[in-house]
């Protein structure tokens, strides 16, 4: 069952010299139960994408598509309906998470702030809220405490419970590992897996530029590149069959284990994605596309193969002939 339908969604920056095309007309599904990993280069629009979904503000203006939860059109909504649906229906830990808290407030009086506005008392939810400090390995004391006699680390921790406190139908991560070393970066992983296991979230998005880290978690996986999709399959197909050239290049400039130095070379992606303020008419990888011909002119739709979604004309009926 899909918890997240988003169909044709653009998002779009408005700046002095135009718009900047940061999501354009992109579609796709979340499961109930699913974790969708979100991958590609910085400026693929990837954290627009989850901002959009949950914080749209200025500079960042919603332009067409729609995103349903429940059949609610979260596009649709104003800002004093949306923040009854954030952090219940959807939720997100943002990109500087550890910087997300209000310094002149406890701990204490931000989450009962948050589910104040919900229609709930702490009370109520204080036997989960243990829980999640537990499970976070943070201790109960820290509610007492402001957000800067914490630190980063912990800060982080604490926006992961409050971004789950009521339970999310769908939680954005968003780029939370980048900043860290690998052995935090699996601490924090193996938290958000243990969190959507006990149900504190129905489903997540969990974005990234580390295809290494999605490969260990998530289900299915969705490659973007400058604003589109480029692919979209389950996870092992993503890594180890990918469809789309930009996919086969992401997955050519990651190391593989057992590969010593000098035995082989990391091959890199030449020339750089396009302005978003003129993206044209083309593929937006054709610049950059060892595979491109004539027909790549024209932007691609999405084709489906089988249970595989991919925008490339190479994929057309009879387009690899």
């Amino acid at each position: 069952m899909d918890i997240l339908s988003v169909k044709n969604l653009k998002l779009y920056y408005r700046t002095l010299y135009g718009l900047a095309k940061a999501v354009d007309d992109v579609s796709f599904t979340v499961k109930d139960n699913e974790i969708l990993g979100i991958a590609g280069e910085s400026g693929c629009g990837k954290t627009t994408l989850g901002l959009g979904l949950v914080l749209r503000k200025p500079p960042l203006i919603w332009s067409g598509g729609e995103a349903l939860i429940e059949n609610i059109n979260l596009m649709r909504l104003d800002e004093k309906s949306m923040r009854k649906l954030r952090y219940e229906k959807i939720s997100i830990i943002p990109q500087y998470a550890m910087d997300a808290l209000n310094p002149t407030k406890r701990i204490e009086q931000i989450i009962e702030d948050l589910l104040k506005e919900h229609g709930q008392r702490l009370d109520q939810k204080w036997e989960m809220l243990l829980e999640k400090l537990s499970l976070v390995n943070l201790s109960k004391k820290v509610l007492k405490m402001y957000p800067i006699e914490l630190s980063g680390g912990m800060r982080q921790r604490l926006v992961m419970v409050i971004s789950t406190l009521l339970n999310p139908k769908v939680l954005i991560a968003d780029e939370i590992t980048s900043a860290l070393d690998v052995s935090t970066q699996k601490a924090v992983v193996q938290t958000l897996y243990e969190m959507k296991e006990k149900r504190f979230m129905a489903s997540l998005i969990f974005i990234t530029h580390d295809l290494s880290l999605l490969y260990q978690i998530a289900d299915r996986i969705m490659i973007m590149y400058a604003g589109k999709i480029a692919e979209i399959s389950n996870t092992e197909e993503i890594i180890n069959n990918p469809l789309h050239p930009y996919t086969k290049a992401l997955i050519a400039s990651l190391p593989k284990i057992g590969i010593r130095y000098g035995e082989a070379k990391l091959k890199g992606i030449h020339g750089y994605p396009p302005n978003l303020l003129n993206v044209g008419n083309a593929c937006r990888f054709k610049e950059r596309c060892p595979m491109a011909f004539s027909k790549c002119e024209e932007d691609p739709p999405v084709f489906k193969i089988d249970e595989k979604e991919v925008a490339c004309w190479l994929y057309e009926e009879g387009g690899m002939d």
